[in-house]
């Protein structure tokens, strides 16, 4: 099998730190339920698949964490 040869670049206006997320405190939904788990790291929001914890986590500021809760709390993202 070839090796890949495709280079990760950052995304033209990416404004985020790379994080040190070895240390991170994940927390887990109080009801249990999903597979994700949030790290507040160094004024950012983290998030990942709990079930996948190798994966890349999506990086929000606060502004871009309230914006995705509070559509998240309309149905923005229901699938059904």
């Amino acid at each position: 099998m070839a090796e890949s040869t495709i280079q990760m670049q950052p995304l033209a206006g990416w404004d985020k730190p790379e994080l040190d997320l070895s240390n991170a405190e994940w927390q887990s939904s109080s009801r249990g339920r999903g597979d994700v788990q949030i790290a507040f790291v160094e004024g950012f929001i983290a998030m990942r698949n709990s079930g996948r914890a190798e994966s890349p986590s999506l990086i929000f500021t606060p502004a871009e964490w309230g914006a995705f809760v509070s559509g998240a709390r309309e149905g923005e993202f229901d699938l059904t």
